[in-house]
C-alpha cells in the first residue's frame, strides 16, 4: 500500500485534499515505479486543484506537477532505468503520492548525487525560464532581459541561467526588500515596479538595447515592459499574477512594432518530443547538480502535514518554495 494526496472535487486545497491509502499493482511491460521523495507545492497545483488552472481536473486526482524520487522498481521490458536511479517525472500531474507508476519514457534520469529536494524543483521553474531566453528572441552574451516577478520562482531560475550564459537582467519587484538577495543572486539591476522603477530602469539603460522582457503579472506592469522593450523587441507571457488582463496600447504596436508571445509550460512538455526534452534538461541539470541553479526553500512538511503545508504555501511573504516530504 501507499500513500497519496487525492481529491474528489474541486475547490479550496486545504478542504478538499485528502491523504488516502492506494495499493500498488504489479509492473508490467515498460513500467516504472518510482519511490517519490519530495515535491513542491506551486502555483499551478493549488489552481489545478481549485478547478481554475488550464487543464480541468477530473476528480478524483492526484495532483503535483514536479518532483523527485527514486526507481524502487522496473518491469521486465525496461532498458532505460534501474533500481536505485535518482529520477524527475515528466508527467502533467500525480507527482503527490509516495510511489508513482508510470512507463520509462515518463521519467528523465539525474545524476546519482544531486540534491533530492533541488532536483524535485527543477522541472517547471528552470524549465520555464529557459525556454524564456532561449526560444523566442536570440538573446546573447552581453545583452539585456527585463522582467517582472523577478522574485518569483520562474524569476529567480532566469536571473541564475541569464548570469551563467552572460545575459544581463533588469528586473522589477513590489518590495524594496527584496534587492538586495535578487543582486546577491546574480541580477544585474532590481528596480520597485512602478513608474519611478521604469524611470530609474530607462535612465540606467540610456541607449542599451531591451529585445526581450518576460511577463509573469500583466496589467501595469506589462505596461511598463513594452514601454521598455526596444522597437521590434518581444514579450512573452507566462503568467498573469495581478489577475489582470493584458492591454496593448496601440502605439506599442504601431510605433514599436512589438511582438507578443504566450508559453504555457505544460503544453510545451506534452508537445515536445524525447530529443527537445533533453536539450533543454541536460544543460539544467548540471546547472542544478553544479549548485548554479539554486531554488530556495521556506519549509519542508511531511506528507501527513499536508494541511498545513497547503497554508503556507498560500501565505504571502514566504522566503521560498514550501516542499511536502513524501517518504
Amino acid at each position: 500500500m501507499s500513500l497519496c494526496l487525492s481529491f474528489s472535487k474541486t475547490g479550496n486545497p486545504a478542504d478538499v485534499l485528502e491523504l488516502i491509502e492506494r495499493p500498488l499493482a504489479p509492473l508490467t511491460g515498460h513500467e516504472v515505479r518510482v519511490h517519490m521523495r519530495y515535491a513542491p507545492i506551486n502555483p499551478a497545483d493549488l489552481n489545478f486543484i481549485e478547478g481554475t488552472y488550464g487543464r480541468a481536473a477530473h476528480p478524483p486526482a492526484v495532483p503535483g506537477h514536479e518532483a523527485c524520487g527514486e526507481v524502487e522498481e522496473v518491469g521486465p521490458l525496461v532498458t532505460s532505468l534501474q533500481k536505485g536511479d535518482v529520477v524527475i517525472p515528466l508527467l502533467g500531474t500525480g507527482c503527490w503520492s509516495q510511489h508513482l507508476t508510470a512507463a520509462e519514457l515518463h521519467f528523465a534520469k539525474l545524476p546519482p548525487g544531486i540534491d533530492r529536494v533541488q532536483a524535485a524543483m527543477l522541472r517547471v521553474n528552470p524549465v520555464t525560464a529557459w525556454h524564456l531566453l532561449k526560444k523566442y528572441v536570440p538573446v546573447t552574451e552581453g545583452e539585456w532581459v527585463a522582467q517582472n516577478a523577478a522574485n518569483s520562482g520562474v524569476g529567480r531560475a532566469l536571473i541564475q541561467i541569464a548570469k551563467g550564459l552572460g545575459i544581463r537582467t533588469v528586473n522589477f519587484v513590489r518590495r524594496a526588500e527584496l534587492i538586495p538577495e535578487l543582486l546577491a543572486l546574480g541580477a544585474d539591476f532590481v528596480f520597485i515596479d512602478d513608474e519611478g522603477g521604469l524611470a530609474a530602469a530607462k535612465q540606467m539603460l540610456k541607449d542599451e538595447k531591451i529585445t526581450l522582457a518576460t511577463n509573469a503579472v500583466g496589467g501595469d506592469s506589462a505596461i511598463r515592459l513594452m514601454d521598455l522593450l526596444s522597437p521590434g523587441g518581444s514579450l512573452v507571457t507566462y503568467g498573469a499574477m495581478s489577475r489582470r488582463s493584458l492591454k496593448v496600447p496601440n502605439k506599442f504596436l504601431i510605433f514599436k512594432n512589438l511582438q507578443l508571445h504566450g508559453l504555457w509550460i505544460s503544453r510545451w512538455f506534452e508537445e515536445s518530443g524525447t530529443a527537445e526534452l533533453a536539450e533543454v534538461l541536460e544543460p539544467l541539470t548540471k546547472m542544478v547538480a553544479h549548485g548554479e541553479i539554486v531554488t530556495a526553500v521556506d519549509e519542508i512538511f511531511p506528507i501527513t502535514d499536508f494541511r498545513k503545508a497547503i497554508l503556507r504555501a498560500q501565505e504571502g511573504g514566504r522566503s521560498g518554495k514550501v516542499i511536502l516530504d513524501l517518504a
